[in-house]
C-alpha cells in the first residue's frame, strides 16, 4: 500500500527481491546481499545505516537522487536490484512503457561525479517516471511514517478499495467524472457566451443587417470602382473612342485600308517564295483582328451615354462600403463578409441559446445519471466487505494484546460526486472497554497504531498478493509478549510473500527465516556501512546482545536459543 501497489495473482510464490548492490552511497562504500523467500530480518545499532540502506532502495525505485548521497563524488554512484517478476503479470507493463520483459529483471540507478542521474531497466535507459511507476509493482516499502497515514481518509480508502477490488469501477468511474466536469464547464461557457451575446444582441444584429442590405459580394468593388470612372468619364472616352474608330475606317489613310493595299501588293508575289506567302497570311490575320477591334470599338462607343443617375447610384454604393470598411477597419470587400459571419454566429449564439443550453443540460443528466450508477456499485463494493475487515482486523489485533479493541468504519453515501465515488468514510476506534469511538489517529497510541498498521497490511497481503514488503521499525511502541505476537504474523506472511523487516526487537528477530546484521566499520580513512548474513551461532550472540545490552550473559544466550527454537 506504501507504493500503490496493485493487485497481483501471483501463481506460485518466489521471492521478488533476490539481491541488492549498493556502490558508493553515503557511508556504504560496497555492499552485495541475496535474498531468500520468507520472512527476513534486518537488525543494527541506531545509527549503523539501516536507513541508508531504505533511502538506497528507494532511490532504485524511482524516488529522486541526492547528489549529497554520494560517497566519493569522483566516483559514480550505483545501485542495482534483481527481481524475480515471473509470477507477477507484468508483461503489460513492459509493452506500454515499450520495455524488453525479462522474467529476472534488472533495476539500476545511477548517480554520475557530474550529478546526473540514470536509470536502467534491463540495461534500457528509462525516465524516472516510468521507474516510479514500476517500483511501485514490485515493494510496498512501509516506513514509520506510513503508520500516521492510518488516520488519513485517502489511505484508508486505499486500503478498503484494495481488499474490495474497486479498481475496474473506479477507472469507469473516473473517466465518467471527467466527463462529467468537461459538461459542467462547457455549460458554463455557453451561459457566460449567452450573457454575453445577449448584451450585444442589439447591436450585433444592427451591425449584421447594414452588411446584408450592402449586398456584399467578391470582386464587387471592382467592378463598381471600373463603372464609376466610366460614367465619371463619358466625354473623354466618346472623343477617344471615335477617333480610334476613324484612324481604322477612313477611306485613304485609315488603317484598314493600309493593311488591305499590304495584302493585295504581297499577294502579287506570294508566288515567288514562302517567305512572302507568309507575310501575306499574317498581314491578313492583322487585317481579321483589326476588323474585331474595330467592331468592339463601335460597341464600346454605342454604349457610352451620360447616365448621372447611375453615377450617384454608383457613388452611394462605393461610399457605402468605404464606409463600412472604415467602420469596422477592415480591408477589402473578403475582409466585410468574414465580419458579416462572425456577426451571424454571434447573433445565432443569442437566437439559438435556448436550445444549446437544453442540450448541454441533457448531456448533462444523462453523464450525472451514469456517474451515479457507478458511484453506487462503487458504494456497494466497499460496504460488503467492511464486516468482514473490521471482523478480521479486531481478531489479529486480540491476539496483539488489543482484546478490547473495536474497530467502527463509517461509509456513507453523499449527495456531491468526489474524485473517487461519492462515499465519506471515517475510521474509528475505541481501544479499551466501554471507550467511546473517536478517529483512529486520536484514539490509539503510537503502539498501538503499530499494531493496527500491521494487522491491515497482513490483511492486505492475504487480499492482494502483494510480492515483497519491507516494514521499518513497525514494532515501535511494543514489547515483550505483544513482540512475540507481531513476529508470528510477520512471519505467518513470509509463507506467502516476501517480507523484510528491520526491527530492534529480539522477539520479532527470532522469528526470521534469515537474519542480516547492520554496522558500521571504522578504518584510518573513513566509516563504512557494512552488512552480513548471520548464520545460526552468530544470530544467538546478535539476539543475546538486542537482549542483555553491551554484555552477553549465558542466560541471555540461553533465552535467545529459545527464541530460534535451537536445542
Amino acid at each position: 500500500m506504501g507504493n500503490n501497489s496493485p493487485v497481483y495473482l501471483a501463481q506460485n510464490f518466489r521471492p521478488l527481491l533476490t539481491a541488492l548492490s549498493i556502490k558508493n552511497y553515503a557511508l556504504i562504500e560496497d555492499i552485495n546481499i541475496n535474498l531468500q523467500q520468507g520472512f527476513t530480518i534486518i537488525t543494527g545499532e541506531t545509527g549503523a545505516g539501516k536507513s541508508i540502506m531504505l533511502g538506497a532502495l528507494g532511490m532504485l525505485l524511482g524516488n529522486r537522487a541526492d547528489y549529497a548521497s554520494v560517497r566519493d563524488t569522483s566516483k559514480k554512484c550505483v545501485i542495482e536490484g534483481h527481481f524475480n517478476i515471473a509470477s507477477y503479470n507484468l508483461q503489460q507493463f513492459f509493452e506500454k512503457e515499450d520495455l524488453d520483459f525479462e522474467t529476472q529483471t534488472i533495476l539500476r540507478r545511477e548517480i554520475l561525479p557530474s550529478g546526473k542521474s540514470r536509470a536502467f531497466v534491463n540495461d534500457t535507459p528509462v525516465k524516472l517516471g516510468a521507474l516510479n511507476k514500476l517500483g511501485g509493482y514490485l515493494i510496498d516499502i512501509h516506513s514509520q511514517h506510513e503508520t500516521l497515514s492510518l488516520g488519513n481518509s485517502n489511505y484508508q480508502f486505499q486500503v478498503i478499495d484494495t481488499i474490495a477490488d474497486t479498481r475496474g469501477f473506479l477507472l469507469e468511474y473516473r473517466e465518467q467524472f471527467r466527463n462529467f466536469r468537461n459538461l459542467q464547464k462547457r455549460l458554463q461557457k455557453l451561459k457566460e457566451e449567452q450573457a454575453e451575446a445577449t448584451r450585444e444582441y442589439d447591436y450585433n444584429l444592427f451591425l449584421l443587417n447594414e452588411l446584408e442590405e450592402a449586398k456584399l459580394e467578391t470582386g464587387m468593388m471592382e467592378d463598381l470602382e471600373s463603372r464609376y470612372e466610366e460614367l465619371n468619364n463619358v466625354e473623354e472616352l466618346t472623343e477617344k473612342l471615335s477617333l480610334a474608330t476613324e484612324l481604322i475606317n477612313r477611306e485613304e489613310l485609315g488603317s484598314m485600308s493600309s493593311l488591305k493595299e499590304i495584302r493585295i501588293a504581297l499577294q502579287k508575289i506570294s508566288g515567288f517564295s514562302s517567305v512572302y506567302e507568309n507575310l501575306e497570311e499574317r498581314v491578313q490575320s492583322l487585317i481579321i483582328e483589326l476588323d474585331d477591334i474595330s467592331v468592339e470599338v463601335e460597341n464600346a462607343l454605342e454604349r457610352v451615354e451620360a447616365n448621372p443617375e447611375e453615377l450617384e447610384e454608383v457613388n452611394q454604393k462605393l461610399q457605402l462600403i468605404y464606409n463600412l470598411q472604415k467602420k469596422h477597419s477592415a480591408e477589402g470587400i473578403e475582409k466585410l463578409l468574414e465580419i458579416k459571419n462572425e456577426l451571424q454566429d454571434k447573433v445565432s449564439v443569442s437566437e439559438n441559446a435556448e436550445f444549446a443550453l437544453e442540450e448541454a443540460e441533457k448531456a448533462i443528466a444523462e453523464a450525472e445519471s451514469g456517474l451515479q450508477k457507478t458511484a453506487e456499485k462503487i458504494h456497494k463494493k466497499r460496504k460488503a466487505i467492511v464486516p468482514e475487515f473490521i471482523k478480521q482486523t479486531q481478531e489479529i489485533l486480540s491476539g496483539l494484546g488489543m482484546p478490547n479493541a473495536r474497530l467502527k468504519i463509517d461509509l456513507e453515501l453523499q449527495e456531491d460526486f468526489l474524485t473517487n465515488g461519492k462515499d465519506k468514510l471515517l475510521w474509528q476506534l475505541a481501544a479499551n472497554k466501554g471507550g467511546d469511538f473517536k478517529e483512529i489517529k486520536k484514539a490509539a497510541s503510537g503502539g498501538e497504531l503499530s499494531r493496527i498498521m500491521l494487522a491491515v497490511k497482513s490483511i492486505l497481503a492475504a487480499q492482494s498478493s502483494l510480492p515483497t514488503i519491507i516494514f521499518d521499525e513497525i514494532d515501535t511502541g511494543i514489547s515483550g509478549e505483544i513482540a512475540q505476537k507481531m513476529g508470528e504474523i510477520l512471519q505467518r506472511m513470509g509463507q506467502s510473500m516476501q517480507v523484510i523487516a528491520i526491527t530492534h526487537l529480539p522477539q520479532i528477530a527470532g522469528k526470521g527465516n534469515s537474519h542480516f546484521k547492520i554496522f558500521k566499520e571504522d578504518s584510518a580513512a573513513a566509516t563504512t556501512t557494512k552488512i552480513i548474513k548471520l548464520e545460526e551461532s552468530a544470530r544467538i550472540e546478535e539476539l543475546a546482545l538486542m537482549l542483555g545490552g553491551s554484555t552477553i550473559s549465558e542466560s541471555a544466550r540461553v533465552h535467545a536459543k529459545s527464541l530460534l527454537n535451537t536445542p
